[in-house]
């Protein structure tokens, strides 16, 4: 296709109440700079602020707007599928730190 997406890395929550949140209600929010292409109906990777995976989230909605301040925004709404097992977990994150994050300290 001939446009980017923010597949791997669109759930990388800013605060821990933002991640905290989907967890307690099952859905979450966030908003994101600029216009962005997100997968809606797809499952992807929740991170949490400090890069930790944490989910699998599916996105059920992307929105991209400009608003009141004149910045162009995409708004990101998810469902919670699941939490991952802590091996589940250990693994995904060390790959997003080599491909995503920068690679981790050894």
């Amino acid at each position: 296709m001939g446009f980017p997406t923010e597949f791997n890395s669109v759930c990388k929550f800013k605060t821990a109440r933002e991640f905290n949140d989907l967890l307690e209600y099952g859905k979450g929010k966030m908003v994101k700079s600029g216009f962005r292409v997100f997968p809606t109906g797809q499952k992807v990777i929740a991170y949490t602020p400090d890069n930790r995976a944490a989910a699998i989230v599916r996105i059920s909605a992307s929105i991209a707007e400009i608003n009141f301040q004149g910045q162009e925004v995409t708004q990101v709404e998810m469902e919670l599928v699941r939490e991952l097992t802590e091996e589940e977990s250990r693994i995904q994150t060390a790959l997003a730190h080599e491909m995503f994050f920068g690679e981790q300290e050894k």
